[in-house]
């Protein structure tokens, strides 16, 4: 018999060869007519593929992002089905699933299509997967594959096989479809019973732009018909709640091709809510015990070289920067842990001088190709809330939970509720990814879990994930249209020390090496503020947004009194402006609303009189006259409890 652990800890038995089916059917029958595939040791598997020895076992259902995507990359074959149906003569390229739904990129050789096509195209689909199509595994040999593709003149999936190993080939048949896929795949199309084809894009073939534009098909599909309705009104919202468009309308952020694609300029509303966010952190990590540092944009080729950063990344960074000195190369900066590894260099360290933790706002260079930029959140410049503490080993998992601490209390701040923490550990078949010893890995992996684990979160793992140089622990949040976006990261290394020769004299007056924590609760500044514009739809909490209150002049013959008592309120920290036009009230109070002022400040004869305002609340309306005192005291109190 073989022992099958569950995800909640209990083992069953089995005779060897039994089917993720079969165990599904022997845990309950509803798990059985849900499940979609199952993972095996952290592998992602067709349910009715057999399991031989001891195993760690997790059924897979809609419910999970796993059993999402295997039924997000069966309709993938499905609509290429369905494409070449109706198409005869395409050549299809390949078909993933996506974090939302899936793509496939064709070749249509002659035929036009475009948006105009969509319907056609999903009633087929639904045609086939009604039939209830089953999707069988195939080992192939190398050369078979080739002689499949060469006789219907497929050159995309001959190229695809040419960079494969013979022995680990395999095809997927689904009614008369079949196509090079490794899998896995759902038991039967009949789970599938609503699709919407969304949109189409060019795509160079292997996103090499010397290669043929491809017509890349984006689509979606689900297991129930009310959710695919759901998801359309989501789509919907998530377009009123696009920051590019926001970020716009408020003023916050723009782009200029003369500057460079990818590179944002913040305006000064963007640049007042950037810097509310980074004074923020930064008051969080003083009271941690960080230092603050500040390091160049710019270094020299071989500092990233002892790092591994250009080995793992140089080729798909900025090239490097030549100087009037013959040989002398600097790149711009990819990351900040190898600036911060030479600060902590700089002078000798005690274990007595341990934890030392050191932030700093570094803004870093990557050349994200012109087709993966979006908005904020792709960009070939952008800012991280890096720090990096260098601990001895006894302080690591202390030291890990403290920054668990700080990543839970921004999220409780800024109203992230939903979220989870995802595990990401090293790959267990491909070793050579990763630098150091299988030793250290264990240990850095045992440490991660186990500080999860204490600080009680609730966790995925995710094999394969891990940084080149260590496991790390990524904060998934869904915001609130419940998409889910990768915010915060700590990450645990013990190869850089190694790499940047790191020391400190231990109780035992001999040196040793000091482990490294990189940690970066918001990310890049860049990101984090676009996930916040949508998650808030713009409306920031009172302690974050860039213009706190507007004051409202009912008639000019007010503003000299109203510009005496903006500088009042701002000598008081209150972010505040004037709207001194020549306008009616009620034109102001609908713009300060669309601009979404917080509040609004309104004075007239009676309050400039009574030196007070009428105070009016964004979405809420009227509260009242106030004295200057007391609403100066209301905005304090409020920020206070917005930021205990």
């Amino acid at each position: 018999m073989i022992n099958i652990q569950l995800p909640d800890g209990s083992q069953r038995q089995f005779e060897p060869g039994v089917t993720g089916e079969a165990i599904a059917r022997d845990i309950s029958e509803g798990l059985a007519r849900n499940a979609l595939a199952i993972k095996v040791n952290g592998e992602v598997r067709d349910l009715n593929r057999t399991i031989d020895t001891d195993a760690t076992v997790e059924i897979l259902t809609w419910r999970d992002q796993d059993g999402k995507e295997t039924l997000w990359h069966s309709s993938a074959h499905i609509l290429a089905e369905a494409l070449e149906a109706l198409y005869p003569g395409i050549q299809l390229g390949f078909g993933p699933p996506i974090e939302n739904g899936f793509y496939y990129d064709i070749d249509f050789g002659d035929y036009e299509f475009g948006a105009h096509d969509f319907a056609k195209v999903e009633k087929k689909f639904l045609e086939l997967a009604k039939t209830g199509e089953t999707f069988e595994r195939q080992q192939i040999s190398k050369a078979d594959a080739l002689a499949h593709y060469q006789q219907i003149g497929n050159e995309y999936k001959q190229e695809l096989i040419d960079g494969l190993e013979d022995g680990n080939i395999t095809f997927y048949h689904s009614g008369n479809f079949t196509d090079l896929c490794k899998g896995p795949h759902i038991p039967t199309s009949k789970v599938i019973k609503a699709v919407k084809l969304l949109n189409t894009a060019g795509a160079y073939w292997r996103g090499n732009e010397n290669n043929k534009q491809l017509t890349r098909i984006y689509a979606i599909s689900f297991p129930k018909k009310k959710e695919l309705t759901d998801y359309l009104e989501m789509l919907e919202e998530a377009k009123k709640r696009d920051h590019r468009k926001i970020g716009k309308e408020l003023d916050l952020f723009t782009f200029s091709d003369k500057v460079g694609m990818g590179l944002p300029l913040w305006m000064p509303k963007g640049t007042r809510l950037r810097e509310t966010l980074v004074d923020f952190l930064k008051k969080v990590q003083e009271k941690e015990g960080y230092h603050q540092v500040v390091t160049p944009h710019i270094g020299k080729k071989d500092l990233y070289v002892t790092s591994g950063h250009y080995e793992k990344y140089g080729a798909d960074s900025f090239q490097p920067i030549l100087t009037p000195h013959e040989g002398e190369e600097f790149l711009l900066k990819p990351m900040n842990c190898p600036h911060h590894c030479e600060i902590y260099k700089a002078r000798p360290h005690s274990y007595r001088d341990l934890p030392l933790r050191i932030a700093e706002f570094g803004t870093v260079y990557r050349y994200e190709q012109s087709g993966e930029l979006h908005g904020l959140t792709r960009v070939r410049g952008f800012t991280q809330d890096d720090a990096h503490i260098f601990c001895r080993p006894d302080q690591v998992k202390d030291e890990f939970k403290k920054v668990i601490d700080i990543v839970l209390y921004i999220f409780r701040v800024l109203d992230f509720k939903d979220f989870k923490a995802q595990i990401s550990l090293r790959d267990p078949d491909n070793p050579g990814k990763y630098f150091g010893s299988p030793e250290q890995w264990d240990l850095a992996e045992q440490a991660i879990t186990e500080a999860a684990q204490e600080k009680g979160l609730e966790t995925v793992t995710e094999y394969g994930e891990a940084a080149f140089y260590g496991p790390k622990l990524d904060f998934m949040v869904r915001d609130a249209l419940r998409r889910e976006w990768q915010l915060g990261t700590i990450q645990l290394d013990y190869q850089l020390p190694d790499r940047f020769e790191l020391e400190y004299v231990g109780s035992d007056n001999e040196k040793h090496r000091p482990v490294m924590i990189h940690r970066a609760p918001f990310g890049s500044l860049e990101r984090f503020v676009a996930v916040l514009i949508e998650h808030t739809a713009g409306d920031f909490p009172l302690w974050l947004a860039p213009s706190q209150a507007i004051i409202l002049p009912i008639a000019e013959v007010f503003n000299d009194h109203c510009y005496a008592l903006q500088e009042r309120l701002q000598a008081a920290g209150i972010r505040v402006e004037v709207d001194g036009r020549n306008e009616k009230v009620g034109r102001k109070i609908r713009d300060a609303e669309l601009n979404k002022y917080p509040y609004m400040l309104i004075v007239g004869e009676n309050e400039m009189a009574e030196g007070a305002v009428s105070v009016r609340k964004r979405k809420e309306g009227d509260l009242g006259v106030m004295k200057e005192a007391d609403y100066i005291e209301h905005f304090q109190t409020t920020i206070a409890e917005q930021l205990a």
